[in-house]
């Protein structure tokens, strides 16, 4: 039994998102951190379910993402996206992750510029940086 009177050695909000293991905690967490909204890939680009806008992949960024491993069924894989857009809106974007994914999801996350992945302590990894073309 864990000790309430220990203290948590996790202090910011995003500390400990990187390791949780059920995505409903994480979609918790990105609601309290204002990712109120839902997006969906479209064929036009990606659509955001409140105000039904479409957006460019140039008017989007993710600052961070979430994989997700079935507990029964490693097959059974997701991710969990945060998006910011250019004129402040701020969601989520689900999909299956392997085989069973949305290939426009995928398609369009492959446009997006500006792609971070956040590691414990709120620090981005220091491979993520801004998807310049050649």
């Amino acid at each position: 039994m864990r000790d309430a009177t220990r203290e948590l050695k996790y202090k910011e909000p995003n500390d400990r998102l990187t390791n949780m293991t059920e995505m409903q905690k994480c979609l918790d967490k990105a609601l309290e951190k204002g990712y109120d909204l839902s997006f969906k890939a479209t064929e036009n680009g990606l659509k955001c379910l409140g105000s039904g806008r479409i957006y460019t992949p140039e008017e989007v960024t993710v600052p961070n993402f979430f994989r997700f491993e079935g507990i029964s069924d490693p097959s059974d894989m997701s991710i969990l996206y945060e998006i910011e857009t250019n004129d402040g809106c701020k969601g989520t974007l689900i999909d299956a992750y392997g085989v069973y994914s949305d290939s426009r999801v995928g398609k369009f996350m492959c446009e997006v510029e500006e792609m971070h992945k956040k590691i414990p302590h709120g620090q981005i990894m220091p491979e993520s940086v801004v998807r310049k073309e050649s």
